[in-house]
C-alpha cells in the first residue's frame, strides 16, 4: 500500500486529479459534504473514451510505458500537504471543467494533496496545478492508491460511503490497467529479492571497507659525492643515531648511490557506524618501500626530503611488508557543533595541519610538503581530539596524544603510551591547538600551537619523534657525548628528554577555479634536559596549484620548501647540522585521474644543499606513483 513515507507524487485524470495517499488517514472518517457529482459519475467520466483521448492528445508518448524505477524514485514536491476542502486550492475555480470531480475526491475521499501556495499568498492556501500532464504509469499508481483507500474505508466500517457502481467502475479500470499494475508488482518483488540477497551476502550491516593501494617507481641521483652524518657504513634504514669523534665533531661519510626501486604500500580501512553519526575506524597497513633518497640522508632524516609520502614501509622493519594497525579510533558528535575522537591510535594529521592542495590522495606531496616539517612530534598516538565548529567561519581543534606510532618498535622503548614504564603522560606526548578561519569556501587560514615532551633514547632526542627540531639528532653537546666507539657502538648522548614549543601558520587560497596558492611557516624552540640547552629552528613552504588542469579532478602542483633552518643551538646536533648550510627543496607533481578509482602521479624533486651541507651536490628524485582506490 502506498503511504507518505514513499513520497509519491501522483497525478490522476490529467489534469483533473492529483493523488497523494497517507496511510495514517485510514482511521479518520472523511467529511460527508453534499456535492453535485457522485464518485460513480466521476469515475465513469474518467474512464470515458473522451477523457482518455484528450489526455492522449495533451500528453506526448501517451502509449509508451515509462520505467517503473523512474516512477518509484520520483520525489514529492517539498511542502505538499493534505487538503480537506477544494476551496483550499487557490488556482481552482467552480467554472473549471473538472471542479466537481476534484471536489468529490477532496471532500469525500480525502486523497488529494496540494502544492505550497506561491510567495505572498496565505500559507494555509494550496495550489493544484491542474494543467500538468499524466503518464499511464502515474495513472496506474493513482488507481492503485484509490483502491487502497476504498479498502481502508471498508475496514473502518464506512463501506456505505462507497457505492456498488463505484466499485464496478474501479474494477473495470483495474482490469484495463492490469498490465501496468503487474509490471509495478513485478519490479517491487524483484527489488525485494535483490535487497534480501544483498543483506544476506554483505560484509557487515555496520561496517564498510575502503582500500588504497600504491605502486611506486622511484629513482634518486646526484652529480657527485653526497655527505651524510651518522655511523659510518650504516644502511639507509638503520641510521638511528648521530655519532661524534672524540673531539666532539659530528662524523660525516660519503653515501653510496641508490638504485631504482619498485615498491608498494596498501591501506585497508574498516569504517563502522553504530548510530549513523559515529565512526569506529580501524586501518591496516602494509608496505615494503625504502625510498632511494634515504640512501643519501643523514641520521634523523629518514623519510623526509625527496621521499614521496606513499613510498614507505608500514611496519617497524623497513622493507618488510608486515601488516600493522595504523589507525584505531572512535569519533562521535556531542552535538551539531562538537565532535570528539578518542582511541589508542589516533592519526594526528586527520585533525590538524591540513591543506586542500597538498592532500596525499590527490597530489604528489612528499613527507616534507604533505604537512609542516615541524609538526608534529607524534604521528599516531593515544588520547583524544575535540573539534568545535565555533561558527561558520571559525573551527577550533584541541588534542592530547601520547606516542603510539605503528612503525616505531616497542622493544626499543617506543609506543610509550602503552608502556607502563612511561604511560600516557610520562613518555613522548603532545598537546595541540589549531584555530581555522574560513571567511569563504575559497580561503582557509590556520593558526597552530604544539607543546611536546620528547623522550630521549640512548641519550639523544630526534628522528621520527624529533619534531619540531625537525630532523637530525640532538645530544647534550658536552665532551664524551655520542662518541663513536671502536666496535661501532656510541656512548650515551647525555639527554633524558626535551620540551618543545612550536607555532605555525598555514593557508590555502583558491584564487580562481583553476589556480590556487598555499603556504606554511613554523618556528620552534626546544629545551634540552638536563643541560638546559636550547635549540631554535624554523621552516617554510610556498607553492601554487592548478586544479582540473587537463582533466576534471587532475591537479598540477609546484612547491618550494625550506624544511629546517637552525637559528640557535647548532652545537647540540650530533647529526643534521651539516657544515652550516641550509637545505632547500623544489617539488613538482601532476595528479592525473584515469578514472575515479585509478590515478597516475608523476613527481619530480630537486634537493639543494642536502643534509645542510653547502658542499653537497644537488640530488634529483623522480617518482611515478600509480594508485588504486576501492
Amino acid at each position: 500500500m502506498l503511504n507518505s513515507s514513499r513520497d509519491w507524487k501522483l497525478w490522476f485524470a490529467a489534469p483533473a486529479v492529483l493523488f497523494w495517499m497517507q496511510s495514517a488517514q485510514a482511521s479518520e472518517k472523511p467529511p460527508t459534504l453534499e456535492v453535485k457529482a457522485s464518485v460513480s459519475e466521476t469515475l465513469q467520466f474518467l474512464a470515458s473514451p473522451k477523457v482518455k483521448s484528450e489526455v492522449k492528445d495533451a500528453t506526448q508518448n501517451f502509449d509508451q510505458v515509462n520505467s517503473v524505477a523512474t516512477l518509484e524514485t520520483t520525489q514529492a514536491a517539498p511542502g505538499m500537504e493534505q487538503v480537506t476542502s477544494v476551496s483550499q486550492f487557490s488556482d481552482v475555480r467552480p467554472t473549471d471543467w473538472a471542479f466537481q470531480a476534484l471536489q468529490s475526491l477532496v471532500e469525500r475521499y480525502g486523497c488529494i494533496a496540494g502544492y505550497p501556495a506561491p510567495e505572498g499568498i496565505s500559507s494555509a492556501a494550496r495550489t493544484y496545478r491542474g494543467n500538468r500532464a499524466l503518464t499511464r504509469f502515474e495513472f496506474a499508481a493513482g488507481l492503485n492508491a484509490c483502491l487502497d483507500r476504498i479498502n481502508e474505508l471498508i475496514a473502518a466500517a464506512t463501506a456505505d460511503l462507497v457505492k456498488k457502481e463505484d466499485l464496478a467502475t474501479l474494477q473495470k479500470l483495474q482490469e484495463q490497467f492490469a498490465a501496468e499494475l503487474a509490471t509495478i508488482r513485478g519490479r517491487v518483488d524483484a527489488l525485494e529479492a535483490r535487497t534480501t540477497t544483498l543483506e544476506r551476502q554483505q560484509f557487515s550491516t555496520t561496517t564498510k571497507l575502503f582500500g588504497n593501494a600504491y605502486f611506486n617507481i622511484t629513482n634518486a641521483s646526484a652529480g657527485g659525492d653526497v655527505l651524510f652524518e651518522g655511523v659510518p657504513g650504516s644502511p639507509a634504514d638503520a641510521r638511528f643515531a648521530g655519532a661524534r669523534t672524540a673531539a666532539g665533531t659530528p662524523i660525516a661519510s660519503v653515501a653510496p648511490d641508490p638504485q631504482t626501486t619498485l615498491s608498494f604500500l596498501t591501506w585497508l580501512t574498516l569504517s563502522t557506524s553504530f548510530t549513523g553519526r559515529d565512526n569506529l575506524v580501524t586501518q591496516l597497513a602494509a608496505g615494503n618501500g625504502i625510498s632511494p633518497y634515504n640512501q643519501y640522508a643523514s641520521a634523523g632524516f629518514y623519510n623526509a626530503s625527496g621521499v614521496p609520502f606513499t613510498d614507505q614501509t608500514g611496519g617497524t622493519v623497513n622493507g618488510r611488508s608486515d601488516i600493522v594497525i595504523r589507525d584505531l579510533f572512535y569519533s562521535f558528535p556531542l552535538n551539531d557543533a562538537i565532535k570528539v575522537t578518542v582511541g589508542p591510535r589516533i592519526n594526528w594529521y586527520r585533525h590538524f595541519d591540513g591543506n586542500r592542495f597538498l592532500n596525499i590522495f590527490a597530489a604528489g606531496a612528499s613527507f616534507d610538503t604533505s604537512n609542516s616539517t615541524q609538526s608534529n612530534t607524534i604521528d599516531r598516538g593515544s588520547g583524544a581530539v575535540v573539534e568545535i565548529q565555533l561558527s561558520r567561519q571559525f573551527r577550533l581543534a584541541l588534542g592530547y596524544l601520547g606516542e603510539n606510532t605503528e612503525f616505531l618498535p616497542s622493544q626499543f622503548g617506543f609506543n610509550t603510551s602503552s608502556n607502563p614504564r612511561f604511560g600516557l603522560f610520562g613518555g613522548t606526548n603532545t598537546a595541540s591547538a589549531e584555530l581555522t578561519f574560513s571567511p569563504s569556501d575559497n580561503f582557509n587560514l590556520r593558526l597552530q600551537y604544539n607543546y611536546s615532551r620528547i623522550q630521549a633514547y640512548g641519550g639523544q632526542v630526534g628522528g621520527a619523534i624529533g619534531e619540531p627540531i625537525p630532523y637530525g639528532y640532538l645530544d647534550a653537546g658536552t665532551p664524551g657525548s655520542s662518541v663513536l666507539l671502536p666496535g661501532g657502538g656510541i656512548t650515551d648522548g647525555g639527554l633524558r628528554y626535551a620540551y618543545a614549543n612550536m607555532f605555525g601558520v598555514n593557508f590555502d587560497w583558491l584564487v580562481t577555479p583553476g589556480f590556487g596558492l598555499f603556504g606554511r611557516y613554523s618556528f620552534a624552540n626546544t629545551r634540552l634536559n638536563p643541560v638546559n640547552g636550547r635549540v631554535d629552528t624554523q621552516s617554510f613552504q610556498v607553492g601554487a596549484a592548478f586544479p582540473d588542469l587537463g582533466k576534471k579532478g587532475a591537479q598540477a602542483t609546484i612547491a618550494f620548501v625550506m624544511p629546517m633552518d637552525i637559528t640557535r643551538g647548532r652545537r647540540f646536533f650530533a647529526s643534521g647540522a651539516g657544515d652550516g648550510g641550509t637545505q632547500y627543496e623544489l617539488e613538482a607533481s601532476y595528479f592525473f585521474p584515469i578514472s575515479d578509482k585509478i590515478a597516475i602521479v608523476p613527481t619530480f624533486y630537486a634537493i639543494f644543499n642536502p643534509n645542510n651541507f653547502d658542499s653537497n651536490p644537488t640530488v634529483y628524485v623522480g617518482n611515478i606513483r600509480t594508485q588504486f582506490s576501492f
